[in-house]
């Protein structure tokens, strides 16, 4: 080797010993993994799923029933976005789930987030539609149920299947009790928004969480 690379070769030396060291005093932050669920999971008894959502709202020793938890509220038949927030009253509202029912169709289920005021959840229908019409491609018949489904919604039907809340255990109990609604299921106080999935238990769903016959005809655009 002669004498003009010696410096080169002392220079990147010098930058691995630094790289190294800096690597030690500074080891990567592993990345979140969010394992918190909310909502049945696929092929779940609907009983057992009922049974289980309860049980967290239940007390516990080392409960605080007053602070906030998220939650997910499911109804027994699809409501509209005034229904929710009459449901809902003081309860803060994050996403809203959507999906328009026809009779033996699969319709989308259509996850809004909306931050914390009336006037977006009311809007909330029209930007389900949106992003539905968003994606329709051609004529195949999962765009003409995207079609009629951003048909609906644009009319502010009565779609909504579910919400994801917050609010403390004893409001979520007086939740789960109100008319219409036929579950609440709520998550340990230390959950953190944005690192749960949500999978709202659809009307539509009576013994088992698996999908529904998609052989029915979808409904032409009006």
């Amino acid at each position: 080797m002669n004498s003009r690379t010696w410096p080169a070769v002392a220079a990147t030396a010098a930058l691995a010993v630094v790289v190294v060291a800096l690597g030690v005093a500074n080891p990567p932050q592993p990345g979140r993994v969010g394992t918190d669920a909310l909502g049945p999971e696929s092929g779940e008894l609907v009983a057992s799923y009922l049974e289980r959502a309860g049980a967290s709202l239940a007390d516990s020793p080392s409960a605080d029933t007053v602070e906030d938890r998220w939650a997910l509220v499911s109804f027994d038949a699809p409501v509209t976005t005034s229904v929710l927030l009459d449901a809902a009253a003081d309860l803060r509202i994050s996403q809203v789930l959507f999906r328009v029912p026809v009779e033996r169709v699969q319709t989308p289920i259509v996850a809004v987030p909306v931050p914390d005021n009336d006037i977006a959840v009311r809007r909330a229908p029209s930007v389900a539609a949106a992003r539905l019409q968003a994606g329709i491609v051609g004529h195949d018949r999962g765009s003409q149920v995207a079609a009629y489904s951003a048909e609906r919604l644009s009319e502010d039907c009565a779609c909504v299947v579910g919400a994801t809340v917050r609010g403390s255990l004893d409001r979520l109990r007086t939740l789960a009790a109100a008319p219409g609604v036929r579950a609440v299921e709520a998550l340990p106080g230390d959950a953190v928004a944005g690192a749960f999935s949500v999978n709202p238990l659809l009307p539509t769903q009576s013994t088992s969480v698996v999908p529904g016959p998609d052989d029915g005809p979808v409904p032409a655009l009006g």
